[in-house]
Protein backbone atom coordinates (compact mmCIF):
# COMPACT_ATOMS: atom_id res chain seq x y z
CA UNK A 1 0.00 0.00 0.00
CA UNK A 2 1.34 3.43 -0.87
CA UNK A 3 0.70 7.05 0.04
CA UNK A 4 1.59 9.57 -2.68
CA UNK A 5 4.02 7.07 -4.16
CA UNK A 6 5.63 6.14 -0.82
CA UNK A 7 5.34 2.79 0.92
CA UNK A 8 4.04 2.87 4.47
CA UNK A 9 7.42 1.66 5.72
CA UNK A 10 9.25 4.50 4.00
CA UNK A 11 6.64 7.02 5.14
CA UNK A 12 7.00 5.79 8.73
CA UNK A 13 10.78 6.16 8.45
CA UNK A 14 10.46 9.72 7.15
CA UNK A 15 8.06 10.62 9.96
CA UNK A 16 10.43 9.12 12.53
CA UNK A 17 13.33 11.19 11.18
CA UNK A 18 11.15 14.32 11.19
CA UNK A 19 10.07 13.67 14.78
CA UNK A 20 13.67 13.15 15.85
CA UNK A 21 14.74 16.39 14.18
CA UNK A 22 11.93 18.30 15.87
CA UNK A 23 12.72 16.76 19.26
CA UNK A 24 16.41 17.69 18.84
CA UNK A 25 15.44 21.25 17.90
CA UNK A 26 13.12 21.58 20.90
CA UNK A 27 15.77 20.32 23.35
CA UNK A 28 18.45 22.59 21.87
CA UNK A 29 19.21 25.13 24.56
CA UNK A 30 18.98 28.84 23.83
CA UNK A 31 22.43 30.30 24.46
CA UNK A 32 23.12 33.25 26.76
CA UNK A 33 26.28 34.81 28.03
CA UNK A 34 27.07 34.98 31.75
CA UNK A 35 24.76 37.03 33.95
CA UNK A 36 21.25 37.02 35.34
CA UNK A 37 18.58 37.25 32.62
CA UNK A 38 15.49 37.18 34.89
CA UNK A 39 16.22 39.19 38.01
CA UNK A 40 12.87 39.48 39.78
CA UNK A 41 11.04 36.94 41.88
CA UNK A 42 7.52 35.88 40.83
CA UNK A 43 4.72 38.27 41.81
CA UNK A 44 1.65 36.92 43.56
CA UNK A 45 -1.53 38.42 45.02
CA UNK A 46 -4.18 36.40 46.84
CA UNK A 47 -7.75 36.41 45.51
CA UNK A 48 -10.21 37.04 48.33
CA UNK A 49 -13.47 36.04 46.62
CA UNK A 50 -12.65 33.76 43.69
CA UNK A 51 -15.21 32.77 41.08
CA UNK A 52 -14.91 29.16 39.93
CA UNK A 53 -15.40 28.12 36.32
CA UNK A 54 -15.20 25.01 34.13
CA UNK A 55 -12.19 24.15 31.97
CA UNK A 56 -11.90 20.79 30.19
CA UNK A 57 -14.64 19.43 32.47
CA UNK A 58 -12.76 20.42 35.63
CA UNK A 59 -13.86 23.05 38.13
CA UNK A 60 -11.13 25.68 38.35
CA UNK A 61 -10.84 27.92 41.40
CA UNK A 62 -8.30 30.78 41.19
CA UNK A 63 -6.20 31.10 44.33
CA UNK A 64 -3.88 34.00 43.45
CA UNK A 65 -3.02 36.28 40.56
CA UNK A 66 0.47 35.32 39.42
CA UNK A 67 3.15 36.66 37.10
CA UNK A 68 6.81 35.97 36.53
CA UNK A 69 9.74 36.38 34.19
CA UNK A 70 12.03 33.38 34.29
CA UNK A 71 14.56 31.31 32.38
CA UNK A 72 13.46 27.88 31.18
CA UNK A 73 15.68 25.28 32.85
CA UNK A 74 13.87 22.24 31.46
CA UNK A 75 10.63 21.41 29.67
CA UNK A 76 8.61 18.21 29.71
CA UNK A 77 5.44 17.20 27.88
CA UNK A 78 2.89 14.79 29.33
CA UNK A 79 0.20 12.88 27.47
CA UNK A 80 -0.72 9.74 29.39
CA UNK A 81 -1.41 10.85 32.96
CA UNK A 82 -4.75 12.31 33.98
CA UNK A 83 -3.19 15.68 34.72
CA UNK A 84 -2.26 16.04 31.04
CA UNK A 85 -5.91 16.88 30.34
CA UNK A 86 -5.22 20.17 32.09
CA UNK A 87 -1.45 20.66 32.00
CA UNK A 88 0.21 18.99 29.00
CA UNK A 89 3.51 20.82 29.65
CA UNK A 90 5.63 21.30 32.77
CA UNK A 91 8.31 23.99 32.85
CA UNK A 92 11.18 24.04 35.31
CA UNK A 93 11.89 27.75 35.70
CA UNK A 94 14.63 29.78 37.34
CA UNK A 95 15.03 33.42 38.31
CA UNK A 96 17.66 35.51 40.07
CA UNK A 97 20.98 33.67 40.04
CA UNK A 98 19.12 30.55 38.86
CA UNK A 99 18.84 32.33 35.50
CA UNK A 100 22.60 32.91 35.24
CA UNK A 101 24.45 30.65 32.79
CA UNK A 102 27.53 30.73 35.02
CA UNK A 103 25.54 29.12 37.84
CA UNK A 104 23.43 26.79 35.69
CA UNK A 105 26.47 25.34 33.93
CA UNK A 106 27.34 23.73 37.28
CA UNK A 107 23.89 22.22 37.91
CA UNK A 108 22.46 19.12 36.25
CA UNK A 109 18.69 19.52 35.72
CA UNK A 110 15.99 17.06 34.63
CA UNK A 111 12.24 16.42 34.89
CA UNK A 112 10.24 13.23 35.32
CA UNK A 113 6.92 12.15 36.80
CA UNK A 114 5.77 15.76 37.29
CA UNK A 115 8.86 16.56 39.36
CA UNK A 116 11.98 18.67 38.69
CA UNK A 117 15.35 17.32 39.81
CA UNK A 118 18.71 19.00 40.18
CA UNK A 119 22.15 17.71 41.06
CA UNK A 120 25.50 19.36 41.77
CA UNK A 121 29.00 18.17 42.48
CA UNK A 122 29.79 21.40 44.29
CA UNK A 123 27.26 24.11 45.13
CA UNK A 124 27.74 27.23 42.96
CA UNK A 125 25.21 29.04 45.17
CA UNK A 126 23.61 27.97 48.48
CA UNK A 127 21.15 25.05 48.39
CA UNK A 128 18.40 27.27 49.81
CA UNK A 129 18.81 29.71 46.93
CA UNK A 130 18.54 26.96 44.33
CA UNK A 131 15.33 25.77 45.99
CA UNK A 132 13.74 29.22 46.44
CA UNK A 133 14.73 30.61 43.03
CA UNK A 134 13.59 27.73 40.84
CA UNK A 135 10.44 25.65 40.59
CA UNK A 136 8.63 23.06 38.54
CA UNK A 137 5.38 24.57 37.29
CA UNK A 138 2.45 22.73 35.72
CA UNK A 139 1.19 24.87 32.86
CA UNK A 140 -2.57 25.00 32.20
CA UNK A 141 -3.15 26.86 28.92
CA UNK A 142 -6.15 29.19 28.90
CA UNK A 143 -6.66 28.65 25.15
CA UNK A 144 -5.35 26.74 22.15
CA UNK A 145 -2.93 29.49 21.10
CA UNK A 146 -1.17 29.41 24.47
CA UNK A 147 -1.19 25.60 24.37
CA UNK A 148 0.78 25.68 21.12
CA UNK A 149 3.18 28.30 22.48
CA UNK A 150 3.90 26.17 25.53
CA UNK A 151 4.71 23.13 23.40
CA UNK A 152 7.28 25.09 21.38
CA UNK A 153 9.25 26.50 24.35
CA UNK A 154 12.93 25.53 24.50
CA UNK A 155 15.45 25.29 27.30
CA UNK A 156 17.29 28.56 27.87
CA UNK A 157 14.53 30.84 26.62
CA UNK A 158 13.18 33.61 28.81
CA UNK A 159 9.43 33.56 29.36
CA UNK A 160 7.00 36.14 30.67
CA UNK A 161 3.89 34.53 32.12
CA UNK A 162 0.71 36.19 33.38
CA UNK A 163 -2.04 34.12 34.93
CA UNK A 164 -3.31 32.61 38.14
CA UNK A 165 -2.38 29.90 40.61
CA UNK A 166 -5.35 27.56 40.75
CA UNK A 167 -7.03 24.54 42.25
CA UNK A 168 -8.65 22.04 39.88
CA UNK A 169 -11.35 19.52 40.86
CA UNK A 170 -12.87 16.68 38.88
CA UNK A 171 -16.44 15.50 39.20
CA UNK A 172 -15.16 12.34 40.95
CA UNK A 173 -13.42 14.36 43.67
CA UNK A 174 -9.93 14.31 42.14
CA UNK A 175 -8.15 17.50 43.24
CA UNK A 176 -4.98 19.24 42.09
CA UNK A 177 -3.95 22.33 44.06
CA UNK A 178 -1.12 24.76 43.44
CA UNK A 179 1.57 25.56 45.93
CA UNK A 180 1.37 29.17 47.07
CA UNK A 181 4.98 29.64 48.14
CA UNK A 182 8.37 29.40 46.45
CA UNK A 183 10.16 28.00 49.49
CA UNK A 184 8.56 24.56 49.76
CA UNK A 185 10.04 21.37 48.28
CA UNK A 186 8.90 17.84 47.52
CA UNK A 187 5.41 16.54 46.82
CA UNK A 188 2.86 19.36 46.56
CA UNK A 189 5.52 22.05 46.09
CA UNK A 190 4.83 22.68 42.40
CA UNK A 191 2.79 25.57 41.08
CA UNK A 192 -0.35 24.87 39.03
CA UNK A 193 -0.52 27.88 36.72
CA UNK A 194 -3.43 28.92 34.53
CA UNK A 195 -1.51 30.71 31.76
CA UNK A 196 -3.51 33.62 30.35
CA UNK A 197 -0.66 35.43 28.63
CA UNK A 198 2.73 34.13 27.47
CA UNK A 199 5.64 35.89 25.82
CA UNK A 200 8.81 34.03 24.86
CA UNK A 201 12.20 35.64 24.26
Amino acid sequence: MTFAGLSWRRLAFILLIAWGAYHHWQQRAEQHGPGVIAADSPQQQSISHPSSFLLNNYTITPLADFSLQARVLSTQRYQLDRAAQLAPVDLALGWGRMSDETVLSQISISQSGRFYFWRVEQFPIPREEIQSHSANMHMVPADDTIAQQLKSIRVGQRVNIQGQLIEAKGADGWTWRSSLTRTDTGNGACELVLVKSLAVE
